[in-house]
């Protein structure tokens, strides 16, 4: 009974940087804020209602941004949690700036990066971030100066973990080079895998792999797809099997569906409890193509 209704603790768990145990699907807190990732939510008290939510469904991982928003994914998750649970793993990003709704440019340099940062302690009401990711490697800053940066901080005791996202395995090697990497934050799905040698190396490295859009199925959902018909025979959506499949594709996963709805928020951590089969296995790896 404790399983079906905190379905994520299902989902396994993993000690990002070897010390912070989370329960593997997380949830991303990017689609809290208003259309185009801007501003504030359409319904302020449902943003609260999910964060909450994510609690009661056994999440104790959630991924957000200091440009989500901006700044608005970070007040309302303090809004609605603070003061935080034990065990609650927060974990944001700096790196881009916002000059308006859906647009993102890299902002790499130190001062920028230290004051985004200081900027989301404040705003989370945190002494210490468990895990700040660098956004993006803005290629107009030297590497060394952007992690400099941010080994600083940690160096203060103002950032516990580094991560990073959108890298490759050339990237993350140079990095590891300058600091003790956790997390890594790639665009990957069961439609999109261009970062499974990124993935791969990760699990080697025993690195966390944190997929972004998660829920990109493509045309494996369409009608007769192998998502389709996966999802049919498991009384599942979908978007659930596509879940599972991430979950199940490597112990360093960490999936993070995000949503503005509670109901959606219930649906998408249901897909903990899903069991795959190995010819739904076999099926998605043939045909993602």
């Amino acid at each position: 009974m404790a399983d079906s209704s905190r379905p994520a603790v299902r989902s396994g768990t993993f000690a990002i940087g070897g010390d912070l145990p989370v329960h593997r699907l997380g949830f991303g807190a990017m689609r809290i804020t208003g259309k185009g990732i801007w501003g504030p939510p359409e319904d302020h008290d449902e943003a609260i209602r999910v964060l909450r939510r994510c609690l009661d469904l056994g999440i104790n991982l959630i991924d957000t941004a200091d440009s989500y928003g901006p700044e608005v994914s970070e007040r309302l998750i303090a809004e609605a949690l603070y003061p935080y649970p034990d065990g609650l793993v927060i974990a944001t990003k700096a790196g881009l700036r916002r000059p308006g709704p859906d647009q993102w440019r890299e902002d790499g340099r130190p001062e920028y990066l230290r004051a985004q940062v200081l900027g989301s302690l404040e705003r989370l009401r945190l002494e210490q971030i468990d895990l700040l990711q660098l956004h993006r490697i803005d290629a107009k800053v030297p590497v060394a100066d952007q992690i400099g940066a941010l080994t600083r901080l940690q160096e203060e005791g103002k950032i516990r973990h580094i991560g990073l996202s959108e890298v490759s395995v050339a990237q993350i090697r140079e990095v590891q080079g300058l600091a003790d990497i956790v997390t890594v934050q790639n665009l990957y799905n069961v439609a999109n895998r261009k970062s499974e040698d990124v993935l791969d190396f990760c699990e080697a490295e025993h690195i966390g792999f944190i997929p972004w859009f998660p829920l990109a199925t493509g045309k494996l959902a369409s009608e007769g797809g192998a998502l389709a018909r996966a999802a049919e025979r498991l009384g599942a959506k979908p978007s659930q099997v596509a879940l599972a499949w991430l979950l199940h594709r490597s112990p360093v996963m960490l999936p993070i569906p995000g949503t503005s709805k509670v109901t959606h928020l219930e649906e998408n951590t249901a897909a903990a409890l899903l069991e795959l089969d190995a010819d739904t296995l076999q099926s998605l790896d043939l045909q993602h193509a």
